[in-house]
């Protein structure tokens, strides 16, 4: 399986700053446009045996932004990490790795269960 980011609603500078880090590390990035967002992981990342679903997004975009890594095991997932670090740029708060668990939700319901932790701990 290839290495891919998703990104889901990021500002123009961190969108840049994360397609620059991508491209030195040899990492597919993908900007997942809000018409797709009831589509399952698996297929947005491009997993063997996901195809497009018939579905059709009605709301507007995330409110925040959100990153998923798909492929990268914790380390390649940290090494990503310690280099946006280094852009000096603002925390990408929403943050998750494709599992076997996760692959077959939407990129919604991904969203809604990162917002859940997310105001959990803060």
């Amino acid at each position: 399986m290839s290495q891919v980011i998703l990104t889901f609603q990021l500002q123009k500078e961190k969108e840049d700053a994360v397609a620059s880090i991508c491209k030195s590390l040899g990492i597919k990035l993908l900007g997942v446009p809000v018409k797709d967002y009831t589509q399952k992981l698996g297929y947005l990342a491009g997993v063997k045996g996901f195809s497009r679903e018939k579905a059709v997004y009605d709301v507007t975009s995330f409110p925040t932004e959100m990153l998923v890594f798909s492929g990268m095991d914790s380390n390649q997932v940290d090494v990503f990490l310690a280099e946006y670090k280094k852009t000096g740029l603002p925390v990408i708060g929403l943050k998750a790795v494709v599992t076997p668990h996760n692959v077959f939700w939407t990129a919604t319901e991904l969203f809604r269960e990162l917002m859940k932790e997310h105001l959990a701990f803060h």
